[in-house]
């Protein structure tokens, strides 16, 4: 079965009503969060980048609907479905890098986030049942996909461009303790990290992949774009990744959907990815 778009196009510079996705509210751990869900089958927990959940996150998440999946996207920060703005984007940013939910800097600790989005797993799998369930975290998110590992029900963890902590390029943003814990599962239930990133980015560099595949080994399945691979950047003088010097967001701004093309592929990779491990 394709693991291509069914939906109609629509268009990314305006703001997305997320009209085709329930609208719900889910409270885990004393804590209530805005959580969009959509589709059938087992669940993928998609999080969205900074500065929010754009038209483009809202893309992937209807891409993961369209393969026979259900997306679950929690609201994390910022306005859903709003195309970013640099006036706001900033806003949401230096809100979320003082959060005590969040840990933008210093190394080898998890946010507190990671904990609610673990609990969210669980209750998504009882839910749509299945073998278990996906996971993908994009920039500020990245890293938390991995922290979820430590819910048995999360089968399919993706890292795209994981950006934290930010001070630290060759840091992980784990606790070391919780990463052992992670390579010991992968290892015992045979299962791999897909990560994703731009060769040339800033924010996510080399340092960072490297540091993961020495903790995890051929576990860890790294994908390094080339920089000529990333579609071009908004014109605009208001968004928000105008702030982004170099390709960044693999899977959503700087994707080019056409035939052929590397993101393109590597959408098609992680879609397939979370197929075979939660359809098989």
């Amino acid at each position: 079965m394709t693991t291509r778009a069914a939906a109609a196009p629509r268009n990314l510079e305006e703001d997305d009503p997320l009209e085709d996705f329930q609208h719900r509210e889910v409270t885990l751990l004393g804590k209530t969060r805005k959580v969009y869900t959509a589709g059938t089958g087992p669940a993928v927990i998609v999080m969205a980048e900074m500065p929010g959940i754009s038209p483009r996150v809202a893309r992937f998440a209807r891409w993961v609907r369209d393969s026979g999946l259900t997306a679950w996207m929690p609201s994390l920060f910022g306005r859903d479905g709003a195309v970013p703005t640099a006036k706001e984007g900033r806003a949401v940013f230096e809100r979320a890098c003082i959060s005590r939910e969040f840990r933008a800097l210093g190394a080898n600790e998890s946010s507190p986030i990671s904990a609610w989005l673990r609990a969210l797993a669980a209750h998504a799998h009882a839910e749509c049942g299945g073998p278990g369930v996906g996971a993908i975290g994009m920039c500020f998110t990245g890293n938390f996909a991995l922290s979820m590992m430590l819910e048995k029900a999360v089968l399919a963890p993706v890292l795209s461009q994981p950006s934290l902590p930010l001070d630290e390029p060759a840091g992980v943003q784990i606790a070391p303790d919780e990463l052992a814990r992670v390579r010991q599962r992968l290892e015992d239930e045979d299962l791999t990290v897909l990560a994703y990133r731009f060769e040339g980015d800033a924010f996510c560099r080399a340092e960072r992949f490297a540091a993961y595949q020495r903790a995890l080994g051929e576990r860890f399945v790294a994908r390094v774009l080339p920089d000529s691979a990333a579609g071009p950047k908004a014109a605009r003088s208001d968004d928000f990744f105008r702030f982004i010097p170099t390709p960044h967001s693999v899977l959503t701004v700087h994707l080019v959907d056409r035939e052929g093309e590397p993101t393109a592929a590597a959408r098609d990779e992680v879609l397939a990815f979370f197929r075979r491990r939660l359809l098989a």
